[in-house]
């Protein structure tokens, strides 16, 4: 191995182990709100609990992404497929994005646990189970949904040589005030100059992050 390849490989062996370590401690704290959750889904809609999705990860390998269900079972991705597309075209965020930029909430597919789910951002944490298999990291870009690759320009695809996370730097960088292509190029910037530093200080910031976004 060459010496220029020991800090990255370094860089890469320590966030993989912060990542474990935060997991296990995370979840470990929130199996009994994951139980509460989990009934709460249950009594308010059909379908089961978890809405697994595949993404597309490091090195454009494509994983199951898990988060709890926060919509009807028979709800399609097409709404959100047109919104991205439209997005990418220059059209402004629309009212029903004002938790983010790339999830609707104003949606009539949105049941009303999931409502509550979906505000708190309590929807993504069984994505700590795909940070524990590697799929995913605590911090990194957002996974990507397929069908939004047809819209990246060249550059961009250089996101995909970290793991995606479950927070990152778009998030504490304006969540819901960001253009496509402007969250696209944080994603670049922090797969180029992630670091355990780096990373604890997205973490310790996105709490703020996700309040200022329905409060802004």
């Amino acid at each position: 191995m060459l010496d220029s390849d020991r800090p990255d490989r370094l860089r890469a062996i320590v966030k993989r182990g912060s990542d474990i370590v935060v997991a296990v401690v995370m979840l470990t704290c929130l199996a009994p709100v994951f139980l509460l959750i989990a009934i709460a889904i249950s009594l308010d809609s059909r379908g089961p609990v978890l809405f697994r999705q595949r993404r597309v990860g490091r090195d454009g390998r494509e994983f199951t992404m898990l988060k709890f269900r926060s919509m009807s079972a028979d709800a399609t991705p097409d709404a959100h497929r047109s919104y991205i597309n439209a997005l990418a075209k220059g059209a402004p965020p629309a009212a029903g994005a004002a938790r983010g930029l790339l999830k609707l909430t104003r949606d009539g597919r949105i049941t009303r646990v999931g409502a509550i789910l979906r505000k708190t951002s309590l929807d993504e944490c069984p994505q700590l189970f795909n940070v524990l298999a590697g799929t995913m990291s605590i911090v990194g870009p957002r996974p990507a949904l397929a069908y939004e690759l047809e819209l990246y320009r060249p550059e961009h695809f250089a996101r995909f040589s970290v793991r995606p996370g479950i927070t990152g730097l778009w998030q504490v960088c304006g969540r819901n005030r960001l253009d496509f292509y402007e969250m696209l190029d944080l994603d670049v910037e922090y797969a180029g100059r992630y670091g355990f530093a780096r990373d604890a200080g997205l973490i310790l910031r996105t709490p703020w992050a996700v309040v200022r976004a329905h409060t802004a």
